[in-house]
């Protein structure tokens, strides 16, 4: 398998990072996880948008040499298709980009000049639409902050990461997180939604969530669906009573969950948002 360090294919085997590497001592970057299809990334400028907007909030910049084309859409789709080939992948892949600061040393390190690494995978199974649909819990022991830098795809992932091992011990496909006001934030790896005496819920920013590509997408498309769409924050409790709840993310699209700590729940509304939105983009 080769990935590709900062625009050169190398083996996924050759060491590229050193010991006191920013991304590895203090996840110090962030990352974007996108759905190819045909040579494509779906949603590739949202991508591109929250990638750009997410670096300057962490002052971070690729560097600027005269001989290559600033980082843009076309050039990381060019590096994706490169990947695949020599990978073998096929028409639908899943492709990360990690970015993070190049110099090493302590916490508060000056450079704003950041490396990146692209990798690309098979889709697994399980990641599109589940027709028994999905089981979650809530997660008790950790809490998303509600600042400037929630949103953002963070390297420092390690909350979300004790969420996902946390539902897998208990045989759940995912789990809520809570922000610190103990309202819903997200879940472990995707943004909620709710469906309530017919209007579609989904909690603001200021509430701790990513901004998701396709929380951003559905915002949009939705009210042009006939759809009314609001954002207000909800407790655990408050989903008790909604008639169906759905997860959304870049690589799975939506999502219905038919269980969250013993409320059930329908799929009318998500099947029709993936029928008539997610399945045409």
């Amino acid at each position: 398998m080769f990935l590709n360090f900062n625009g050169e294919v190398h083996e996924e085997g050759v060491a590229l990072l050193r010991a006191d590497n920013r991304g590895f001592r203090y996840g110090d970057g962030l990352f974007e996880t996108m759905l190819v299809r045909q040579g494509k990334v779906r949603l590739g400028g949202y991508h591109l948008d929250r990638l750009t907007g997410g670096m300057r909030l962490l002052r971070l910049e690729f560097p600027r040499q005269e001989s290559k084309q600033p980082f843009c859409l076309d050039m990381l789709e060019g590096q994706i298709a490169e990947l695949c080939g020599r990978n073998g992948h096929g028409a639908l892949v899943r492709a990360r980009l990690t970015v993070f600061r190049r110099s090493g040393g302590l916490y508060n390190g000056p450079e704003r000049e950041a490396d990146y690494i692209l990798q690309t995978g098979t889709v697994g199974e399980g990641l599109g639409w589940q027709d028994e649909g999905l089981t979650l819990g809530v997660f008790p022991d950790g809490q998303k902050a509600c600042d400037a830098y929630s949103g953002i795809k963070s390297n420092n992932y390690q909350l979300s990461t004790q969420a996902g091992m946390f539902a897998r011990e208990r045989s759940w496909d995912d789990c809520l997180l809570l922000n610190s006001y103990g309202r819903v934030a997200e879940t472990a790896v995707a943004n909620i939604w709710w469906v309530k005496g017919g209007l579609i819920y989904t909690p603001p920013l200021s509430e701790g969530c990513v901004a998701g590509v396709m929380r951003r997408l559905l915002l949009e498309a939705l009210p042009a669906a006939g759809y009314t769409v609001r954002e207000e924050p909800v407790a655990p409790e408050g989903l008790a009573g909604a008639a169906e709840v759905f997860i959304s993310n870049a690589i799975r699209g939506v999502q219905w969950v038919r269980n969250l700590e013993g409320a059930e729940y329908g799929c009318r509304v998500a099947a029709a948002i993936r029928d008539e939105i997610i399945q045409k983009i």
